[in-house]
């Protein structure tokens, strides 16, 4: 059966795939990984809830699941605090596969979503990023590649660059980040392991419910019957975003207005009343280039598609 190779280094304003290098895994490891903007936080937070159906964690849950290739806090932090956990741990990743050692006794959770709801949601993340978390972003040393710059005034500027312009090597569209749509067909290309499972934003907003446990019965969560109603507010998107401090990275600090900020709308679709019939085409262009087509079914429309 084919598997992933560690082939590519990725790093840049944001992230750094080498930290990985120094990662222990435990056969138990739950490792959630999206691009960005594609459910991460939801599902870091439903996992949270599946291991403590009580709600009683440890720590906040942004804090128990960190994420690792971010290159904000020193390396050695990460890891004393990963291997510190007693309870079974779930990291966070926005790495392609390429970029990562795969470890066969992990259960990988693959989180996606249309690169158009993807694009509207990281409009908000990146327009709404503080100035003195970017300055301080780029100052970091070991930086590799330019700074990260800031955001335009307008989503369509935006748009110009995020869909024509990649800012590493090899990857199609996602200035001036990393590509989404890259990063998506990594992932599918190894969908046929059964320690990595797909999930869709799509299918968690239709049947949160199914979806939340068939993501349990995959990680093998027993959760006692009685916690589930306790278990499917606390993920709601208002019981999330009611306690946003608590599941938003570093409580939201680095964005105006804070996690309420960061946990925006939680709807898809709203790039209908955005984006031009010109951009949508440009859209549909990049997803042929970048995508086969089971993996551009899977990404527009989820289990359904």
């Amino acid at each position: 059966m084919k598997t992933p190779d560690r082939s590519r280094v990725y790093q840049c304003h944001h992230f750094d795939s080498t930290r990985w290098s120094y990662y222990s895994p435990r056969d138990d490891d739950i490792i959630i990984a999206t691009s960005y903007k594609a459910g991460t936080t939801w599902t870091q937070g439903i996992v949270a809830n599946l291991l403590f159906p009580d709600g009683d964690f440890p720590a906040p849950p942004a804090e128990m699941s960190p994420w690792i290739d971010m290159r904000f806090v020193p390396l050695e932090v990460f890891l004393n605090g990963i291997e510190a956990q007693e309870h079974r741990r779930y990291l966070k990743t926005h790495l392609p596969l390429d970029g990562m050692r795969y470890e066969p006794k992990v259960k990988y959770v693959y989180v996606s979503r249309d690169g158009r709801d993807v694009f509207m949601s990281l409009w908000n993340h990146y327009s709404n990023m503080t100035d003195e978390s970017r300055t301080h972003m780029n100052n970091i040393p070991g930086r590799v590649g330019d700074p990260f710059p800031a955001a335009p005034d307008d989503i369509h500027e935006f748009w110009a660059t995020w869909a024509s312009q990649n800012w590493l090597e090899g990857e199609l569209g996602g200035w001036p980040y990393w590509s989404h749509l890259t990063n998506v067909q990594s992932w599918w290309n190894f969908k046929h392991l059964p320690n990595i499972e797909f999930f869709h934003y799509n299918d968690f907003l239709n049947d949160t419910e199914a979806e939340v446990k068939r993501l349990a019965d995959y990680l093998e969560i027993t959760v006692p019957e009685e916690w589930w109603p306790r278990i499917l507010k606390a993920i709601s998107f208002e019981d999330m975003k009611a306690n946003a401090d608590a599941y938003v990275p570093d409580g939201g600090s680095h964005w105006k207005g804070g996690a309420q900020t960061f946990m925006n709308k939680g709807t898809n679709g709203r790039w209908r009343d955005v984006l031009s019939r010109e951009e949508l085409a440009q859209y549909d262009s990049l997803c042929e280039e970048a995508l086969t087509p089971d993996c551009r079914r899977w990404l527009e429309f989820g289990r359904a598609g």
